[in-house]
């Protein structure tokens, strides 16, 4: 297991001779611990400037065991604690400044929906709220939510719990029912996108099937590139049919 660094000073900054890492090598390392890790989630948290690994000339990320650990320590804040970013890193910052910093009890605001806002939008990760606190995060009501379910928009765990996946796709739904779209409505958009997830699936499966601990990682990596080019073609699709409506 990794063990919690007592400090955030030193990210992003390899020492001397300290092994550089790719970040398929740092995901397999963290994955003991942490086992619904995904490149996607690092990648993530480097947008977020809660960690900074080095560059090479042409662009990889190398990481020192300083980042790793600092890595480790951010997961288990979201993980233990459900701590939005926005805590982990002032917390981090003040103890790279030396501070004797706590951490917030269940989160800066004892909401354990607002961590989850935090997730990375294209990965659930194993922080998890209940059906109340779905419901406050988006305003509905037991029926909506119900009928969301009756659909299957929205999908709840084993226990009955919500990932970050879900709290994103409730706030969806619930917005355009505002403008009077409802679920039945919706179900072309569902089937469209479990056709889109279906050929991501095509396209990496041979690379999941793969022996190499590594190529198997870049199956996660080629899946999320694939489903952000894909979304990106739906939108890019509806914004060409709404123009040919309006001219």
């Amino acid at each position: 297991m990794l063990r919690t660094p007592t400090g955030g000073a030193g990210h992003g900054t390899a020492a001397a001779g300290e092994r550089a890492m790719s970040i398929g090598t740092v995901l397999l390392q963290l994955r003991d611990e942490f086992p619904e890790v995904t490149i996607s989630k690092i990648r993530f948290l480097e947008t977020e400037g809660l960690i900074e690994p080095q560059r090479t000339p042409s662009g990889y990320r190398k990481f020192g065991p300083a980042d790793v650990e600092r890595l480790a320590q951010v997961l288990r804040m979201q993980r233990d604690h459900y701590l939005p970013l926005k805590v982990i890193r002032e917390h981090l910052e003040a103890l790279a400044r030396g501070e004797q910093a706590a951490l917030p009890p269940g989160g800066a605001s004892g909401d354990p929906a607002d961590a989850l806002r935090d997730q990375d939008p294209g990965q659930a990760t194993a922080a998890r709220i209940g059906r109340s606190e779905l419901l406050a995060a988006t305003e509905a009501t037991e029926e909506q939510l119900d009928e969301w379910e009756a659909y299957g928009l929205i999908v709840p765990a084993a226990g009955g719990s919500y990932d970050a996946e879900a709290v994103n796709v409730a706030r969806l739904v619930a917005d355009l029912g505002r403008f009077g779209l409802e679920p039945r409505h919706l179900r072309a958009v569902k089937a469209a996108a479990e056709r889109e997830a279906g050929l991501v699936e095509q396209v990496v499966a041979p690379l999941r099937r793969h022996r190499n601990p590594q190529t198997r990682a870049h199956a996660e990596a080629t899946a999320k590139e694939l489903a952000d080019l894909s979304v990106r073609l739906h939108a890019a699709l509806v914004q060409s049919a709404l123009k040919a409506v309006f001219h």
